[in-house]
């Protein structure tokens, strides 16, 4: 079992982190407080994430690309946290309902993308020149693909310690709660 820690209760080196999301937020998120007992973990993602909000994906590509892994993963506070930002950000619902459900976008720039990130995952970034040019063909550039690595490797990061944390959903994002299919998974163990 994880600890939800607090300021207070996090190792030292977290402690910056979680005031900062905390201030930025209203409140402190359960995964955020679950990562904190490893601080290099939550400054990793933290760092990360900046990274990729600073890429010359827009917002809406970005939240494509974060909600494509979240599904995917089947992390349900990823897939809620992202439901929220994508309402913030006035997208059409029929894309939210559809990146929820992990299928074909309505829009075929965003579903560009959408592919592309799958395909990136699906072949460990041994994307053939055919999948390339189609990303491309839909306004990305050679930039934009490496920057779909950054943002796969960001929210690969927290999907993952989400699940492992089991981080539970916060009240403040109830209204957008995800019980979609269960991840992807490996071989039997």
């Amino acid at each position: 079992m994880f600890v939800d820690h607090t300021p207070e209760t996090a190792p030292p080196a977290a402690r910056r982190a979680m005031a900062a999301t905390a201030r930025r937020l209203g409140y402190l998120p359960a995964p955020v407080a679950r990562m904190a007992a490893a601080p290099e973990l939550l400054d990793g993602f933290l760092r990360l994430r900046d990274l990729f909000d600073a890429t010359t994906l827009d917002p809406l590509a970005r939240e494509t690309l974060i909600m494509t892994i979240a599904t995917r993963n089947g992390c349900h506070v990823c897939v809620a946290m992202h439901t929220a930002k994508l309402t913030a950000l006035d997208a059409d619902t029929a894309l939210v309902a559809a990146l929820r459900a992990g299928t074909a976008l309505p829009e075929s720039r965003l579903e560009a993308l959408r592919r592309f990130t799958l395909d990136v995952l699906e072949h460990a970034g041994d994307v053939d020149a055919e999948r390339l040019e189609a990303f491309l063909a839909n306004g990305f550039t050679h930039r934009q693909a490496l920057e779909v690595v950054l943002g796969i490797g960001t929210y690969t990061l927290s999907t993952l310690a989400n699940r492992l944390t089991a981080a539970p959903l916060d009240e403040q994002l109830a209204p957008f709660a995800w019980h979609g299919a269960p991840p992807l998974t490996g071989p039997a163990r």
